[in-house]
């Protein structure tokens, strides 16, 4: 997942229990009291982590009962020895199959840190040098921005390639273990350019790791599968931890939900390996953690352990050090995790979140100490919440940590005299799949708003005597900062509290001020005919998880009130649009160069990968009784609509052993996908959309027939589930 997304999904739960977050907030004003941290060797307690366990069950049970988390599975270690080990939540709707500690979850990103281990433990072995390029190991690895030959493998493992992100086209499938989105990785970035100039600064980028993978690989000799077990897994005797290639049974893998379809999914397969495809416990994890507290010898060596807890982030552009969850070292997501920190202890995390796996890994390395919890629904961040209860719960009876530091706050803003020159950064600022408007008045209040999403409140803020704005809460503090490279930054800083959990710090440049983008007529004219049409994802294979979410449907909207842009895209030509933002950290993730053309009448719209067709390519679906569609050699999706004429009839599909289907509501959301619900039979919506996709020759054969006529009581077929997403 992306970090916006995250906290997205974190403030949503705040939201869940306002009054209770009031009280967290008024709490947060208290003086802080103090805490003391020994050093490991002073430490010579054996507890029984009783009140450790007990803890973080409680905790584990506000996730699922609370806060939308299907299910978790958590564990410590200490000193080689797991103490805490559990397990809580549903993994079937029926309570019929237990949870246990063999229980096998996705770890989404957490993959990484198995991934860095890899290029490091080639890095020990001579054979990887850091600092040198890429290509020296990989001649076949181009692109067509030349910078691409500056990109070392450091670069890779600390964000800073400059590669635009993600590019994972048919890589999320069910049941399905395609290697395409690997196989033909290379060929993607060799029609990308690069966002930045390579080690410029450190921004979220999958993409370096998918290429890293394939460097493991290049360099070893060897698939990565076979790697990881041969140097980690089988060492570590970590059982549990598999790839989409090995053999793993969908019975014994945590059960996953979504907010479309009642019932459980199909096993999910993230076939990008090194960037999230991993599967594994939290009990293997731990166990994983020992090579980074130095306690098994001959996997890494200490140096290239030491190497990756640096804090390579500041290797370039970011803002001046404070509380954070990000702060990149190579691999890790933070080396000086909050609210560690706070007690003058070095803390290590990676998290990781998939579309319906999610965990948090942290690790202690001064006192062989690490937690993770992995989940089914939820998010790695309120994860990470448990993870850290784990741990700062077992230092308090070790007797390390002597008492908890409260909640931090900034404090409600006292108004000061705001400077006049601060007027002029009001305007248009792009961050993470966002637009945000800002304005200041002359007493020193700024109002910011989203132009990607209306509906969503103006937030305010007040100016205070240290320059920055702060909210009425006290919790968010903004400030502008132009950079060495000219742009203009909005920073944010914020602590932000989940009642009965914990709280999280933030520190980045969440959005850049965009520059005012004058287009020509011509241009102008172009893209205006594409606003407000829909545009339908074509090139997915037919198993795709993407198929049960709206992002099969893409609407291209503009607002006029940031004209010359697509959302934060800037808009270089009749059918061009790119990403120009240079924001570190996770607000500039997951850029994209945007392409248009024509085809047959057909304009077609490229990005990372992915291919979606025009509305011109949606056809009726014929309303007589019997039809055949056959997927072409190019093997796109036929998509069609449902005209008057065929609304509420009951199509039944004769399924071609390499193909499916799925049919779409006026709203696009999805009320069946073959893959997912095994059925063939549906009543077609009012207005609704229907695509057929499948291997090249795959042919579906096609009944309408009217209700009355056809199946009775076709809501036995599928189940649908209007429920919030967590």
């Amino acid at each position: 997942m992306i970090q916006q997304e995250k906290m997205k999904v974190l403030k949503r739960t705040v939201k869940k229990r306002t009054s209770i977050a009031a009280l967290t907030l008024a709490l947060t004003m208290l003086a802080p009291l103090s805490a003391m941290a020994a050093p490991a060797a002073m430490n010579n307690s054996n507890p029984t982590y009783e009140t450790t366990k007990k803890t973080v069950i409680e905790k584990a049970k506000l996730l699922t009962e609370t806060y939308g988390t299907t299910s978790l599975q958590y564990a410590l270690i200490d000193g080689g020895e797991i103490t805490v080990s559990g397990q809580t939540g549903k993994n079937d709707l029926n309570d019929k199959v237990p949870l246990t500690t063999n229980t096998i979850y996705g770890i989404g990103s957490t993959s990484k840190m198995m991934l860095t281990a890899a290029v490091m433990k080639l890095v020990d072995e001579g054979k990887i040098d850091l600092d040198v390029p890429v290509v020296n190991y990989m001649p076949d690895f181009t692109m067509k921005d030349k910078r691409y030959k500056q990109i070392t493998p450091r670069m890779l493992l600390n964000h800073s390639s400059g590669l635009l992100g993600t590019s994972t086209s048919n890589a999320t499938l069910y049941g399905d273990n395609d290697t395409y989105s690997h196989d033909t990785f290379l060929e993607q970035l060799a029609n990308q350019n690069l966002k930045a100039n390579p080690g410029a600064y450190s921004v979220y980028s999958n993409d370096g790791f998918t290429l890293a993978e394939i460097l493991v690989e290049r360099v070893s000799g060897i698939g990565y599968t076979a790697f990881i077990h041969q140097y980690f897994t089988e060492p570590l005797d970590m059982k549990h931890t598999k790839t989409p290639q090995d053999v793993v049974d969908p019975a014994n893998m945590a059960g996953i939900y979504s907010p479309f379809y009642e019932g459980q999914l199909p096993k999910e397969n993230y076939n990008v390996l090194g960037t999230g495809g991993l599967y594994s416990t939290a009990e293997d994890l731990v166990k994983f953690s020992q090579i980074f507290t130095g306690e098994v010898n001959g996997i890494l060596s200490s140096k290239s352990v030491k190497a990756m807890a640096q804090e390579e982030y500041k290797r370039g552009m970011w803002p001046k050090d404070s509380d954070t969850l990000m702060s990149y070292g190579l691999g890790w997501d933070s080396v000086n995790l909050f609210p560690f920190n706070e007690y003058g202890i070095k803390a290590v995390m990676k998290g990781g979140d998939t579309l319906s796996y999610h965990s948090s890994f942290v690790v202690l390395p001064e006192y062989n100490m690490a937690a993770a919890v992995i989940s089914s629904g939820g998010a790695s961040i309120t994860n990470q919440f448990i993870a850290s209860e784990l741990l700062l719960s077992a230092l308090e009876e070790k007797g390390i940590v002597k008492e908890r530091k409260p909640e931090k706050s900034f404090g409600v803003p006292v108004k000061a005299e705001m400077p006049k020159e601060i007027s002029k950064f009001a305007g248009i600022y792009g961050g993470n799949n966002s637009v945000t408007k800002i304005k200041i008045n002359k007493a020193g209040q700024m109002m910011v708003s989203s132009l990607t999403a209306p509906s969503n409140p103006v937030q305010e803020y007040t100016y205070t005597a240290d320059g920055t704005f702060v909210n009425s809460e006290g919790t968010e503090k903004l400030k502008f900062v132009v950079e060495k490279n000219g742009n203009t930054y909005l920073w944010s800083r914020s602590y932000i509290s989940v009642p009965g959990l914990g709280q999280v710090a933030l520190s980045e440049y969440n959005a850049e001020k965009l520059k005012a983008n004058t287009l020509p007529k011509e241009t102008k004219a172009a893209w205006a005919k594409r606003d407000g049409k829909k545009y339908y994802l074509v090139n997915e294979k037919y198993t795709s998880m993407l198929y049960l979410n709206a992002t099969s449907i893409l609407p291209i909207q503009l607002n006029k009130e940031n004209p010359g842009y697509m959302s934060n895209n800037k808009i270089i030509g009749a059918g061009e649009a790119a990403n120009r933002l240079q924001i570190p950290g996770s607000a500039g993730r997951d850029t994209m160069d945007i392409h248009f053309s024509k085809k047959n009448g057909v304009e077609y719209l490229t990005f990372s990968g992915y291919v979606y067709a025009s509305e011109e390519m949606v056809k009726p679906i014929y309303s007589g009784q019997q039809s055949a569609t056959t997927i072409q050699a190019d093997r796109y999706a036929k998509w069609f609509s449902v005209p008057a004429t065929a609304k509420g009839k009951v199509m039944t599909v004769k399924l071609p052993a390499n193909g499916a289907f799925a049919v779409y509501d006026q709203n696009g959301i999805c009320i069946n996908h073959s893959v997912v619900s095994g059925k063939n039979v549906v009543v077609l919506p009012e207005n609704g959309r229907i695509v057929f996709s499948g291997e090249a020759g795959a042919k579906f054969d096609i009944s309408l027939k009217s209700k009355m006529n056809g199946v009775s009581n076709i809501s036995t077929t599928i189940k649908l589930s209007r429920r919030q997403s967590s």
